[in-house]
């Protein structure tokens, strides 16, 4: 089973939108180590949305759907629906 995910940090006051085929907690926590990505630049990262989808090819694609939003606002509704 694989997931498109949101992750939202407090402190940057930003949204991320990935996919992974792993547990969601584990990625969670990768992305909470000690790295240069965009993630690294904070360490406060929660899970606020996760969608899942039978392949990895899915997922992926959702990803990209919702970053073609580029609509912090729609991307906040997608959480808050889920809520």
């Amino acid at each position: 089973m694989c997931c498109c995910y949101i992750l939202h940090s407090i402190t940057l006051d930003r949204y991320y939108i990935g996919h992974t085929c792993e547990d969601v907690q584990e990625r969670l926590r990768r992305h909470l180590s000690d790295h240069e990505g965009f993630t690294g630049k904070a360490k406060d990262w929660k899970i606020v949305y996760t969608e899942g989808f039978e392949d990895k090819s899915a997922a992926y694609h959702r990803e990209q759907e919702v970053k073609g939003w580029k609509s912090r606002k729609r991307i906040a509704q997608l959480v808050q629906s889920s809520s």
